[in-house]
């Protein structure tokens, strides 16, 4: 159902506000790549300072944009049940194909707290959901057993963006539920992820390199393992200088040196160590991405 790869966007911003002429375009060229969908208001996206307003109105502009051309999976989760359920029904209400939703942050629920909120959620709306592992930045991991039961008792739970880096707990998952929507939460896992079942990757790299993004996918999937492993080492330089410091500024950096959006990210998220910088700037260079 969610195959390939999402492009997890950036939030051009201009001025203190979102600049949406950039966001079409980003969106513009994803589809020209062949992307199958963008993912809006997750990690990449900024989604922690926008307002509620912004958070709404960039949802309702990606499903405008990428109607009938590619699927809209918008990030949708909070660490308040409520306020996940209303980003939820809007997501379903403007016409999203479905909503990705993070473990709730910082209040670390316990395992029985996180069946309940996912739940809760899943329980107000028809759209498909995948949840969003990611213990790192959440401090609380889903675990196999736990996705298992939601996958069992609400049936419009389908998947998981897996970014909490542990491939044993993947390999459990989808020994638990063989039919669940795999998908790489982290560019440089997208090769092993795909080889114990996954179907597809969430990416960060493809706000720049969507084509090149899909190349490895499309490899795999038609059984080149050669190719796939050729094209997954070619990227793991540059996949590794878009997370020197905290995504999304690696990566919101390296969008702006190409052109593609202003530089301009919200505090407490603030611009490249000058070092980190020209290292990211050496990597572009190298790849002939930059003069």
């Amino acid at each position: 159902m969610f195959s390939g790869v999402y492009t997890a966007l950036i939030t051009p911003f201009k001025n203190g506000e979102v600049d949406f002429d950039a966001l079409g375009k980003l969106i513009e060229n994803q589809y020209k790549a062949g992307i199958s969908g963008i993912v809006p208001c997750g990690t990449t996206g900024e989604s922690p300072t926008l307002s509620h307003e912004e958070h709404e109105q960039i949802i309702e502009f990606c499903v405008k944009q990428a109607k009938g051309k590619m699927k809209t999976l918008a990030g949708t989760g909070s660490n308040s049940t409520a306020e996940a359920i209303r980003f939820t029904q809007f997501a379903q209400k403007v016409g999203c194909d479905g909503a990705l939703i993070v473990a709730p942050y910082y209040n670390k629920p316990t395992q029985k707290g996180l069946y309940l909120h996912f739940k809760k959620v899943a329980d107000t709306v028809d759209i498909p959901i995948i949840l969003y592992n990611i213990m790192g930045r959440a401090s609380v991991n889903i675990e196999p057993a736990t996705i298992a039961k939601l996958c069992a008792d609400c049936k419009n739970i389908v998947g998981v963006k897996e970014a909490s880096g542990f491939l044993s707990q993947m390999i459990t998952l989808k020994a638990l539920i063989p039919n669940i929507n795999l998908l790489s939460g982290d560019d440089a896992l997208t090769l092993p992820i795909l080889s114990i079942g996954g179907i597809g990757v969430i990416s960060v790299l493809s706000n720049i390199l969507p084509l090149e993004t899909l190349s490895l996918i499309r490899a795999f999937e038609k059984g080149n393992i050669k190719e796939a492993k050729k094209i997954h080492y070619k990227f793991l330089p540059l996949i590794n200088a878009l997370f020197i410091e905290t995504n999304p500024i690696p990566i919101k950096t390296a969008a702006s040196l190409l052109g593609i959006c202003s530089p301009e990210i919200r505090l407490p998220m603030c611009g490249m160590e000058e070092t980190n910088k020209a290292q990211l700037e050496k990597v572009l260079v190298d790849f002939k991405l930059l003069k």
